[in-house]
């Protein structure tokens, strides 16, 4: 049975270096399943930085923008897989749904989630998930912006309930949720 770690926190909070070194804190190999498409020039500038981040420590990449329990299978060999990132991921998601002009609910993410964690929790090792907490702005100006922040906070709340521990990062500090210390 593998240990769940979320983390969360804002833009450019620092939770994907956290969750970075909280990974690279245990025995490797790695896996670092990607998420993210590229896009633009920009958005390639944004992942080869990332790579380089991680050159040279025990990391393999797993490029997989949709199915995310078939990245966990890919991953086997690994005992430490960092998922970076769910909102990229529910993105995704979105954008392959508009593709086929259907919509994509709270229930369906929700859907979604279940063999998520199921891949994960049979993997074995530890998972790290990185998300963004997009619930602390302002309501987004445009009903697809409005479903995007529903269904991201929907899939965290859903994570972070199976997962075994959760943390926020602020400005690059880490403040552990789950479990709390009494």
């Amino acid at each position: 049975m593998s240990k769940l770690i979320l983390v969360t926190g804002g833009s450019r909070s620092g939770k994907s270096a956290f969750a970075q070194t909280m990974a690279e804190a245990l025995p490797g190999p790695r896996a670092f399943v990607a998420t993210c498409p590229v896009i633009d020039p920009e958005m390639g500038d944004r992942i080869r930085r990332h790579q380089e981040a991680r050159a040279g420590r025990d990391w393999r990449t797993v490029e997989e923008p949709l199915d995310l329990a078939a990245a966990f299978r890919r991953a086997r060999g690994e005992p430490v897989v960092l998922v970076d990132c769910l909102t990229l991921w529910i993105n995704n998601v979105l954008y392959e749904a508009e593709q086929r002009s259907a919509l994509v609910s709270e229930a369906d993410i929700a859907e979604r989630c279940g063999p998520v964690i199921r891949a994960a929790r049979a993997h074995g090792g530890t998972i790290l998930f990185v998300t963004n907490e997009v619930g602390l702005g302002l309501v987004p100006e445009t009903p697809l912006g409005r479903r995007f922040r529903d269904l991201a906070g929907r899939a965290n709340q859903i994570l972070g309930a199976a997962c075994d521990e959760v943390f926020l990062v602020v400005c690059g500090q880490p403040l552990r949720i789950k479990p709390q210390h009494s």
